[in-house]
């Protein structure tokens, strides 16, 4: 596959003054913008309220609302969206693009317009890109950057009371791919909702993707015409045409399967989907000139993303935070889980996470019974009633550390939301917990 738009390791900076500085050529009052943004989230750190990356990217934009295509600009963009795993197969592919040279990426997860602004504003020197984006806002961070890469993961329920129905997420994303007709999508093979969203322009450059994941209960029904799709995962097809393309690479037993060459992908992240997602972050990283060996090795080193998959020692117990926040990502997380340890579930409904619950009763909770369980966090009763009529025993915390007392000393699973999860780790800093990976 031929590299996109071209690869070079950028040479090297050398000191400059302030009116040669990349910010100051992209426009005067873009460089104020930035100034005042990156004051904004100083102060937001010093006084407590959070890691000041929202709020730097909101105050740039105030400012100066044209700032993310200024501070875009000469740079190679690749966008990353979906519903499940962006973080993570942004992190992967931001590894892999590093070791050519220098990635601006939006490492904390902020994914709207405001957080691709404070990550392109972070780092204003580097030639690449990856930018982490929510499906809902694709298009109009696509419009801004002209990416030569988008990277469509999956397309499943989520933050049922913001997004929209899973069809009408799939043809805004359709209308943002055929916006950019020159640019060329990674996509996952095995998903309808991403082949149909991927394949409405005629123009479009798709690389395929068979990801090998689990779920499938948001694409049972044609999202072309409406009719039953038959088959799943690598077999699936319509009668009105619609079917799974021939992968160009196929994520396989811990190696990533492309014209018939296999290149083992030594992973420290659990679990088939990370393979998916790695795999993913490699047939974007050669379109972007990188060796996929080369780029497998960098994403081999990776403990953990931004938390999760960490180990984290408290009070005579290790924890192993995970993360899932919808049906489709419990259903891919149920296959990490080990059957022998004891586990917290802990769920808030904020903001960030979607205020409905209703989407527990969608996770097949019936296969974590006969283990110790804990339900936690500020919905703890919502999900203490799903797992009643799962037939799982439980008991009842809100407080996710008070939880953890209830549970046998050892290795436990912790499996939190995302609100949830950020808040379980501050806390664990907080009361002197030790990472341990």
């Amino acid at each position: 596959m031929a590299a996109v738009r071209g690869w070079a390791r950028p040479p090297p900076m050398r000191p400059a003054r302030l009116v040669s500085s990349p910010q100051f050529r992209r426009g005067w009052w873009t460089w104020v913008a930035m100034r005042a943004g990156l004051a904004a989230g100083w102060l937001s750190r010093r006084l407590g309220l959070g890691a000041g990356v929202i709020i730097r990217g909101r105050v740039t934009l105030a400012l100066c609302p044209s700032a993310l295509s200024r501070l875009a600009a000469g740079r190679r963009v690749v966008l990353v969206s979906g519903t499940n795993g962006k973080t993570t197969t942004s992190h992967l592919l931001a590894a892999a693009l590093r070791t050519a040279g220098p990635v601006a990426h939006n490492a904390t997860g902020a994914n709207m317009g405001d957080g691709a602004v404070a990550a392109l504003a972070a780092d204003p020197d580097a030639p690449v890109a990856v930018l982490e984006v929510d499906e809902l806002h694709l298009a109009a961070v696509a419009t801004a950057v002209d990416p030569a890469v988008v990277v469509l993961l999956n397309l499943s329920r989520d933050q049922l009371d913001r997004g929209s129905e899973v069809r009408a997420v799939a043809a805004a994303l359709a209308g943002a791919l055929s916006a950019h007709p020159d640019t060329v999508t990674v996509a996952n093979a095995d998903d309808p909702m991403v082949v149909w969203a991927a394949t409405q322009s005629p123009r479009a450059s798709t690389v395929w993707v068979s990801t090998g994941g689990r779920w499938n209960g948001d694409a049972t029904s044609c999202p072309r015409c409406g009719t039953t799709l038959h088959g799943n995962g690598d077999r699936w097809r319509c009668r009105c045409g619609l079917a799974r393309p021939a992968p160009h690479w196929v994520a396989s037993e811990a190696a990533a399967v492309r014209d018939r060459h296999v290149i083992p992908v030594g992973l420290r992240l659990p679990g088939q989907f990370n393979l998916g997602n790695a795999v993913t972050a490699m047939a974007a990283a050669e379109l972007m000139g990188v060796d996929p060996r080369r780029a497998a090795a960098a994403m081999s080193l990776l403990p953990d993303v931004a938390g999760r998959y960490a180990v984290v020692t408290y009070r005579e117990r290790e924890l192993r935070l995970l993360l899932a926040k919808n049906p489709a990502g419990w259903a891919e997380m149920l296959g990490v889980l080990d059957e022998a340890r004891p586990l917290l579930v802990v769920v808030n409904a904020r903001e960030a996470d979607g205020r409905d619950t209703s989407w527990l009763w969608d996770v097949p909770f019936e296969e974590i019974a006969g283990r110790p369980v804990v339900a936690a966090g500020e919905h703890c009763a919502d999900v203490g009633v799903r797992l009643t009529y799962a037939g799982v025993e439980h008991a009842t915390v809100a407080d996710p550390l008070a939880a953890l007392a209830l549970l046998p000393t050892g290795v436990v699973d912790v499996v939190a939301n995302y609100t949830a999860f950020h808040q379980l780790r501050r806390r664990l800093t907080a009361a002197g917990g030790e990472s341990t990976r």
